[in-house]
C-alpha cells in the first residue's frame, strides 16, 4: 500500500503525514539540530547527513507501499498560543513512525523524537496518541509496543502519560557507536487504549 498522498492525521495542534522527497533538507536540519539528544539513543544519528535522510525517505516510501511500517512527519497545524511558535508547515518537529512486529499475531512498535529546541512540549504524547488511534483503528492491530534505551527518561515520560504499562528490560539490546544498550520494553493492548490505558 503506498503512502496515500492526502493522508494527514491532524491533533489540536499537530498534522501527521507520511514524508515526501522534499522533506529531506528539513529532516536533516532538524536531526543536525538535536544531535546532542539523538546520537546518545539511536544509532541512525550519528554521522547524519542529507544522504541519509534522503535514503530514509526512500525506504520509508518502499516500506508505506510493502505495508510493513508507517512512518510520519510531525508538522505545525495551528499557530500562537499553542506553545510552539508560528505555524511552519515546511518545519520538520520530529518523528514517529508505527511498523509492524508480527502480521500473523496483530502486533506493532511505534517510535517517535522530537526537535530537541521543541522538547518539553507535549509534541511526542499528542503524536503517538494519535499514532495509538491509527494502530488499533486503521491498522487493526491487537498490541502497541515501545522500546527504550534505559536513562531515556523523556522517551519513557511519554510512554507513561500514554498509558504503556512497562514489561521488562531487553538486556545489551541496541549497539550505539561501540556501546550495548538495555532497552525497557513498554506495551498497550487494543481494549486497554480504548479503556484509557491499563488500569
Amino acid at each position: 500500500m503506498a503512502a496515500p498522498s492526502s493522508l494527514m492525521l491532524e491533533t489540536p495542534r499537530l498534522v501527521l503525514r507520511p514524508y515526501r522527497r522534499r522533506d529531506v533538507v528539513s529532516i536533516h536540519d532538524a536531526v543536525v539540530a538535536s544531535w546532542a539528544d539523538l546520537v546518545p539513543w539511536l544509532p541512525w544519528a550519528t554521522g547524519y547527513n542529507r544522504g541519509s535522510a534522503a535514503q530514509f525517505v526512500r525506504e520509508s516510501q518502499a516500506a508505506w507501499q510493502e505495508g510493513r511500517a508507517y512512518d510520519f512527519t510531525i508538522r505545525h497545524l495551528t499557530g500562537y498560543g499553542d506553545g510552539l511558535g508560528p505555524p511552519d508547515p515546511g518545519r520538520h518537529l520530529g518523528g514517529i513512525s508505527i511498523w509492524y512486529v508480527s502480521r500473523v499475531n496483530l502486533v506493532g512498535e511505534v517510535g517517535y523524537w522530537v526537535r530537541s529546541d521543541l522538547a518539553g512540549r507535549g509534541i511526542c504524547t499528542e503524536a503517538a496518541a494519535r499514532v495509538l488511534d491509527y494502530g488499533f483503528g486503521e491498522l487493526g492491530l491487537h498490541r502497541i509496543v515501545v522500546r527504550i534505551a534505559v536513562g531515556n527518561r523523556a522517551s519513557e515520560r511519554v510512554a507513561e502519560k500514554l498509558g504503556f504499562r512497562y514489561e521488562g528490560t531487553l538486556r545489551q539490546e541496541v549497539k550505539v557507536g561501540s556501546t550495548w544498550l538495555d532497552h525497557t520494553v513498554w506495551g498497550m493492548l487494543e481494549d486497554e487504549w480504548r479503556n484509557g490505558g491499563p488500569g
